[in-house]
């Protein structure tokens, strides 16, 4: 059978650190505050002259450097995010271009942060139909340019940065076993970027009014992105007719640690089993799960074999999932 098999992983963030200190000084909040609510103590912020290319592309070039692959082998780069370079073209054409990935044909993914698990099931199935060889799938943002810096409660929780994986076509039952994805738009309202679209164009006034940064029904969320993230969890290992005990690593998207210890009592996926990063980045949105994926792998906490479950929800609402076997 052939699958299409993760054969290397990169990353790739901002050099620049905003602690919850700095914050502090910014907004009415503490250290205290943000940790108990959230788990987050600092996040990457992206500095004048990098932009979300800048992050894809590194992160591309560490995962092609740990494949074994060179730029012109890839036939497709997907792009998951919700801060592309410009509306367009797609920032996987920037990409592609800093890559010299000649022979790639190439688009981004708009998902919010389920990007990553919807633009690597989009790679899967390319894979699977013979039509792609090789992919390069991306998770990539920089949302701090979507922040309202003087809303408390949005910018403690975001941050900037890119993960990427290669993709490759191989027989056997390693590989990504299945992914599962929904979506639900009658809420789509309780997260979104209210201007700079075609209901809201770019204008002095929408800029005045705040409607170029997101905004967030943070309770709603939660409770949704639980319910969610659980239930689409199961569906992946019921697929497969595998437990969560089955579980070597389970990565969800990195939101917030109360979101990560809820879905992982609920499948009973606990303790060193749920990879965690977030306390360093923040809520990235598509590229946490690729960021997370990649620090897992160089940290030797996958081994061939080892069955890898990725989780993740997003404005749109979406979710989904992806069930691997390392």
């Amino acid at each position: 059978m052939i699958r299409p098999r993760i054969t290397g992983t990169g990353s790739a963030v901002p050099e620049k650190v905003l602690t919850n200190f700095d914050l502090e000084k910014m907004v009415d909040t503490t250290d205290e505050w943000i940790v108990t609510r959230t788990g987050i103590r600092e996040r990457r912020i992206a500095s004048e002259g990098e932009y979300t290319s800048t992050f894809a592309t590194a992160a591309a070039e560490r995962a092609l450097a740990a494949a074994g692959v060179k730029a012109e082998e890839i036939d497709l780069i997907v792009v998951g995010t919700l801060t592309p370079d410009f509306p367009f073209p797609a920032t996987a054409c920037i990409v592609q271009q800093a890559l010299k990935a000649t022979n790639a044909f190439c688009f981004d993914l708009s998902a919010a942060c389920s990007g990553f698990i919807y633009a690597l099931s989009t790679a899967q199935k390319f894979i699977v139909s013979g039509q792609v060889k090789k992919a390069l799938v991306i998770g990539a943002e920089v949302l701090s340019r979507i922040v309202d810096w003087n809303d408390r409660n949005t910018c403690l929780l975001f941050g900037d940065g890119a993960g990427a994986v290669v993709l490759e076509a191989q027989e056997g039952e390693n590989g990504i076993l299945s992914t599962h994805m929904h979506s639900d738009g009658n809420y789509w309202e309780i997260l979104y970027q209210k201007g700079a679209g075609s209901r809201n164009p770019a204008s002095h006034k929408n800029v005045d009014e705040g409607l170029v940064y997101l905004t967030m029904q943070g309770n709603e969320v939660f409770k949704l992105a639980v319910r969610a993230m659980g239930e689409v969890a199961m569906e992946a290992l019921e697929a497969n007719g595998l437990t969560p005990d089955d579980v070597k690593l389970f990565i969800p998207h990195q939101a917030n640690q109360r979101i990560v210890d809820s879905v992982g009592k609920r499948l009973g996926i606990t303790g060193e089993r749920v990879f965690v990063n977030l306390d360093r980045y923040g809520n990235t949105s598509a590229a946490s799960i690729p960021i997370a994926l990649d620090e897992a792998v160089r940290a030797g906490r996958l081994k061939e074999g080892d069955l890898l479950l990725l989780d993740a929800f997003g404005g749109g609402l979406t979710w989904g999932s992806a069930l691997v076997r390392w």
